[in-house]
């Protein structure tokens, strides 16, 4: 199975700082100092060395020569003090270098995680609620065999009192050069006809996929016409069999891809020409402009998109779903409001024609991108019905997605229920 909707990475560098002790090696043994008998001796010793001082301190390497002992002799022209005070600036410059280039990059994100906060704050409007076209991802297990005609009767009254209309039931994945074999879905019209005896205003899509070779030397690659081409021929095989959409995840799809954008068209002239829908499964929206750019070359994963991206590839599909999850946030609240923000970024830029439908976390992992204790469905659904608020409350064509079936809990479909469905 490909990667599922949203999965990411990332790492670091080390430094050491010089050693601050500042005391040279030395190889020869210092001179013996002669004892001053008296004050005014001392004092002509320190201002005049003599001639025998300064063959003692050129004699050895590290040598302190003449009055003052082991602490040199007062002239600058001991080595080791010398490597003492550029030591000690040089540890100095680095430890405040250091300093500093933590501050430029933990104040611009505290700065950030704050507002995410702040974001979360309020109450949703009256009436942001499921409109009833709501979607949930579901494994493969539906159409290989493994799920049973008494599984369909199950699920059917699991969602008859909420507001999911489409099941995305992962048929791929596609191979690299965009063929799918027919063995991939073997029982999907046997669970198509056991969908529409036991919930007939269900819609059924395949969710077809694949890993892009974006980011390694493996994987499909869109840049290639025929490969293009057989994605288009496979998600005609795919509607013959009695699907009644077709919808894509390829992952990671970088901001900007024309070739992706080509392909999206090819297939709308399919679909459309069967009265079907497409759909596919859209990255996170730039939290600031260009951040995509940032992110892709200090990790070489871009992960969001631009939101103009966002809004040429929602043109061109009967539904977009934003993987809203693997977020990297720590807390529940900014993840809250960083689904907030994600919901509007994208209500901005999707025609009022396409379905949007943001998606809920209905899986339980703990890795960096995701923590479970933040990326809550109780906080994902304030997130969205917060930003549906505040940019666009009556929105018709809106709607939340869950990923994915098999990895749901009660607390879950609860949190949906409750927060959403109502």
């Amino acid at each position: 199975m490909e990667r599922p909707p949203g999965r990411t990475k990332t790492e670091p560098d080390e430094k050491t700082e010089p050693d601050e002790k500042g005391e040279p090696d030395t190889k020869g043994e210092p001179q013996p100092q002669p004892e001053p008998e008296t004050e005014t001796e001392t004092a002509e010793a320190q201002a005049e060395p003599t001639a025998a001082d300064g063959e003692s301190t050129a004699g050895g390497a590290g040598g302190t020569g003449g009055a003052g002992g082991a602490e040199g002799n007062g002239t600058g022209d001991d080595p080791g003090a010398g490597t003492v005070r550029r030591r000690g600036r040089r540890g100095r410059l680095v430890r405040r270098t250091a300093l500093a280039l933590v501050l430029l990059f933990l104040v611009p994100v505290l700065a950030a995680e704050t507002a995410l906060r702040v974001n979360y704050l309020g109450d949703p409007a009256d009436g942001t609620y499921t409109r009833g076209k709501d979607a949930i991802w579901l494994g493969h297990a539906w159409v290989d065999g493994r799920k049973t005609d008494a599984d369909v009767k199950a699920l059917a009254d699991r969602l008859g009192a909420t507001g999911i209309r489409d099941l995305y039931v992962h048929a791929g994945p596609l191979e690299h050069n965009g063929t799918l074999p027919a063995s991939a879905y073997a029982g999907a019209r046997r669970f198509i006809a056991a969908v529409h005896r036991e919930a007939p205003k269900l819609r059924v899509q395949a969710w077809l996929g694949d890993v892009l070779a974006s980011e390694s030397p493996n994987g499909m690659r869109l840049e290639r016409a025929e490969t293009r081409a057989a994605v288009v021929r496979s998600t005609r095989e795919i509607l013959a069999v009695g699907f009644q959409g077709a919808h894509f995840d390829l992952e990671p799809l970088h901001s900007d891809d024309g070739d992706y954008l080509g392909l999206l068209d090819d297939l709308r002239a399919v679909t459309r020409a069967q009265n079907a829908q497409l759909s596919v499964a859209a990255h996170q929206i730039d939290p600031v402009p260009g951040f995509h750019s940032f992110w892709g070359t200090t990790t070489g994963h871009p992960k969001w998109w631009s939101q103009k991206f966002f809004g040429q590839v929602a043109r061109r599909v009967d539904q977009i779903a934003v993987m809203s999850y693997d977020t990297i946030q720590p807390l529940e609240s900014t993840y809250g409001g960083y689904v907030a923000q994600q919901t509007s970024l994208a209500l901005e830029v999707t025609p009022a024609s396409t379905d949007l439908l943001m998606g809920l976390p209905f899986y339980h992992e703990n890795r960096f991108g995701h923590w479970n204790h933040a990326e809550t469905v109780a906080a994902a659904v304030r997130g969205v019905r917060l930003g549906l608020s505040r940019t666009d409350a009556d929105r018709k064509n809106f709607g939340v997605a869950a990923y994915v079936d098999f990895a749901a809990t009660e607390q879950d479909w609860t949190s949906y229920e409750e927060g959403w469905v109502r």
